[in-house]
């Protein structure tokens, strides 16, 4: 990863570290929980390859970038506004964008938000969801009732993160594991996870570490996400779970908003979201009525751009293709 560069810039109140390869038009990649910019490894050189400048952010409070004190610098307009901020700092005026899991949730506010700027959409494991009726707190509880749901256990402040930073190791490849196709097709050890576990249960005694590592998991993939929540912690990440009932309440001109903005869809075809999502990948037909495809990888989970690389940038490398294909002509 020579051929990387590593930058800072200053945007919105924060100092962000970012990660930047290729020239041409502008691609932002966002990473969820518990990632980094280097969940983007194989796509960065991929698609700079493929006549792209692109740009990985540690996000507000990940890795190297700042991460504020207060559970409220995390709403979703601190982290809209990041990311804002990054391709104004960079000299540009559109970009693409792409995110998965969490950050997934900041690329589709920030296509509702700025559609001047992000001209495309790209959406991983976690589909665009409709502000919903019912504030998010409601719908913990509501899953809560004879488990432990994790969004719900993340509401405590200090708990969670606390657990997390025993063993920063342990718990990094236990979430990645959690989350695999190799955990959902395992048919030995416990039958135990994360996302609901036993509420006489801690959430990392429910995390899994496999005797190896899976093939796109390498020691130095793991090392890498090691140091940079070694160097991070994990409260700034959580703190964005935290605000999501605040999210709920500054948004009510979002009800029934849709992404108007040509968009793609890609998840692991075993990945846990697609049972929570479901209804909401079913709406996309009508929530974003510019999609140009949803795509289900079989044999992957939810780190679906890390177990299966190649599919997932051949995918998207395509749809960034279709518009300047079409301005060609």
């Amino acid at each position: 990863m020579a051929s990387i560069k590593h930058a800072y810039v200053h945007t919105n109140g924060i100092r962000m570290h970012y990660v930047e390869q290729g020239q041409g038009p502008l691609v932002v990649l966002l990473h969820g929980w518990p990632e980094s910019w280097y969940s983007w490894r194989h796509q960065i050189t991929a698609l700079a390859d493929a006549g792209y400048r692109v740009i990985a952010p540690d996000q507000r409070g990940y890795g190297y970038t700042e991460a504020p004190a207060e559970i409220s610098d995390y709403g979703i307009f601190n982290l809209v506004g990041d990311v804002v901020g990054l391709v104004n700092a960079l000299g540009e005026e559109q970009a693409a964008i792409v995110g998965h899991d969490m950050g997934s949730i900041v690329t589709s506010a920030a296509a509702l938000l700025r559609p001047d700027m992000f001209t495309q959409v790209g959406l991983l494991s976690v589909p665009f969801m409709q502000r919903k009726p019912i504030r998010p707190a409601v719908r913990y509880e509501l899953a809560s009732q004879k488990t432990h749901f994790y969004q719900a256990y993340f509401q405590a402040p200090g708990r969670a993160e606390a657990e997390l930073e025993e063993d920063v190791r342990r718990s990094i490849l236990g979430v990645l594991h959690d989350g695999s196709a190799e955990a959902r097709l395992s048919t030995s050890g416990p039958e135990t996870n994360m996302v609901f576990f036993d509420k006489n249960t801690r959430l990392v005694d429910n995390l899994v570490t496999p005797d190896e590592l899976p093939a796109w998991l390498t020691e130095h993939d793991l090392s890498v996400f090691t140091e940079h929540f070694t160097h991070s912690g994990f409260r700034g990440g959580i703190n964005w779970y935290r605000n999501m009932d605040q999210n709920w309440a500054q948004t009510p001109f979002w009800d029934g908003a849709r992404i108007t903005q040509p968009l793609l869809y890609i998840a692991g075809a075993l990945d846990g979201v697609l049972k929570i999502t479901g209804e909401d990948i079913d709406a996309m037909k009508r929530t974003a009525p510019r999609l140009q495809g949803k795509h289900l990888i079989e044999n992957a989970g939810h780190w679906v751009q890390q177990e299966r690389p190649e599919e997932v940038s051949r995918l998207l490398i395509k749809f960034l293709e279709s518009p300047r294909t079409a301005r060609s002509s």
